[in-house]
C-alpha cells in the first residue's frame, strides 16, 4: 500500500539504543539537533516512561525541532500473521502522514527508534509505503544484542563459532535450529525457551537493558528458565510492560 505524502523530502531514523540515554552516538545527538520535526509515537496507557524516556534523549541532545506525537495502532490479532503485520504497517504510515497533516515541514523528519533500526525493526519497511518515498538515513544504534552481553560480561560468540540470530515465533515454530551453538532470540513474549529440551543449554535473559528498571538472569536453562519466567511475569506487572531478549548456548 503507498500513501501520498508529500510533506516529508528527508526521513532520518535514529536508533536510540535500549533504554539508557547515553546509549545513543555522538552521530545520533547531532541528527536530533539537526531535525525540523520529531515524530514521537504514544503506546497507550502503562507505557508513559518510554515516551518520558525519549523526551529525556531529546533535551540531552539539545533538540529544538518540533516534536509532534502520534499514537501507535493496535494489531489485528484476528488476522493471519503477515497479513496483520501487513496491516499494522499501513496503518502506522498513516498515522505519520496524519502527524504531519497540519504541520509547516520545511526540513529533515526525524524517528526514534528504540534499538537499532536495521535489527527487527518495522522503521524501514513503514518508510517504504511512502510515496513520493522520502531520502531515508539511518543513524544505528546500540543493539538488544550488544546490550544483553554488555550486561551479563560475556562475548557474543564462541572462539570462530556461529552465532543464529532468531525469534520467538521461530522457536516456538521450528524448535532449535539444525547445527546452531549461540542463540539470540529477541521478539519472545510467551518465553519460548521452555518449549526446548533443557539438557546441555545455559541461558542468559535480560529486561529493560540499559533502564535503571534493568533485571538479568542466567545459569542452566533447567534451573534459570522457571527463575525468568517468575522474573519476567513480575517486571511486566509491575510496569505495564517489558523488552527482554536472551541468549542461548550449548555448553
Amino acid at each position: 500500500m503507498c500513501l501520498a505524502y508529500p510533506m516529508i523530502r528527508d526521513l532520518w531514523l535514529i536508533g536510540i539504543g535500549t533504554g539508557s540515554p547515553v546509549h545513543i552516538t555522538l552521530e545520533g545527538q547531532q541528527a536530533l539537533r539537526d531535525a525540523t520535526v520529531i515524530l514521537l509515537p504514544r503506546k497507550g496507557s502503562g507505557k508513559d516512561d518510554l515516551a518520558t524516556l525519549r523526551q529525556k534523549i531529546l533535551e540531552d541532545a539539545g533538540a529544538s525541532a518540533q516534536v509532534l506525537p502520534f499514537d501507535m495502532p493496535v494489531r489485528d490479532e484476528n488476522l493471519p500473521y503477515l497479513e496483520r503485520v501487513a496491516h499494522w504497517h499501513d496503518e502506522v504510515a498513516k498515522r505519520w502522514s496524519g502527524a504531519i497533516a497540519d504541520a509547516k515541514v520545511s526540513g529533515p523528519v526525524a524517528l526514534l527508534v528504540w534499538g537499532d533500526p536495521g535489527l527487527y525493526d518495522s522503521t524501514l519497511r513503514i518508510a517504504e509505503r511512502l510515496t513520493p518515498k522520502p531520502t531515508i538515513r539511518v543513524v544505528p544504534g546500540v543493539t538488544a544484542l550488544q546490550a544483553l552481553t554488555s550486561a551479563h560480561t560475556i562475548p557474543f560468540n564462541t572462539v570462530n563459532g556461529p552465532v543464529t540470530v532468531t525469534t520467538g515465533r521461530q522457536l516456538r515454530d521450528n524448535g532449535w535450529p539444525e547445527g546452531a551453538e549461540t542463540l539470540i532470540v529477541m521478539l519472545d513474549g510467551e518465553c519460548s525457551f521452555q518449549q526446548l529440551d533443557p539438557h546441555g543449554l545455559h541461558i542468559w535473559w535480560g529486561g529493560f537493558l540499559g533502564m535503571a528498571e534493568q533485571v538479568l538472569e542466567s545459569g542452566p536453562l533447567s534451573d534459570a528458565g522457571p527463575r525468568i519466567v517468575t522474573l519476567r511475569g513480575a517486571a511486566r506487572s509491575e510496569h505495564g510492560w517489558i523488552m527482554d531478549t536472551y541468549l542461548l548456548r550449548r555448553v
